[in-house]
């Protein structure tokens, strides 16, 4: 090689490159953590592509998921992996993840005295209805339906924005218009 220069492959070089970016960590909230904020969880993971490390918690967890939140999301062939029902307590502890982004995914989580979060993240509210208090069964899918299909177009909408060079009150105020679509 002319120059007397070293060269790495380009491989090597894109390792490097996708290794170094910043990888950011997303908690969804609901108050029962079984329904709305699994499938936000499981979207961001998804649709984030390594980018995003998505999470879920409720401050009043159900204690376990939704069968119909784990069908909606196996028929849209997003992988669901350690699924659980867990409190907002754990992230809000030391020893958690340092948080970048926090969404509430119903009323009752958004308006409840939240933990303080380490780290301070940026936080925005998602509201979506509740599909699991739709009855008969059919409907609770249907439901189940629109709330995967309301959070997927908001989740691809903000993994769009070039969130490594926005601010953290960029970054809500953008999310805020992605929920009401202006």
């Amino acid at each position: 090689m002319k120059g007397g220069g070293l060269r790495e492959p380009a491989e090597r070089i894109f390792v490097k490159e996708a290794t170094m970016s910043k990888v950011f960590k997303v908690l969804v909230l609901c108050t029962g953590n079984s329904a709305r904020s699994i499938l936000g969880e499981a979207l961001f993971n998804h649709l984030g592509a390594g980018r995003i490390k998505a999470y879920s918690a409720g401050s009043k967890p159900a204690g376990t998921v939704n069968p119909v939140a784990l069908e909606t999301l196996a028929q849209h062939g997003v992988p669901v992996t350690d699924a659980r029902s867990k409190s907002w307590d754990e992230f809000a502890a030391r020893s958690a993840p340092t948080l970048d982004f926090i969404f509430t995914v119903c009323g009752n989580a958004a308006e409840e005295a939240c933990p303080v979060w380490p780290g301070h993240p940026a936080t925005a509210h998602w509201g979506i209805p509740d599909p699991a208090q739709v009855e008969p069964l059919a409907a609770r899918r249907e439901a189940f339906e629109e709330a995967y299909h309301s959070l997927e177009k908001r989740i691809r909408a903000f993994l769009a924005l070039p969130l490594e060079t926005m601010t953290a009150q960029e970054s809500v105020l953008a999310a805020r218009r992605i929920h009401t679509g202006t």
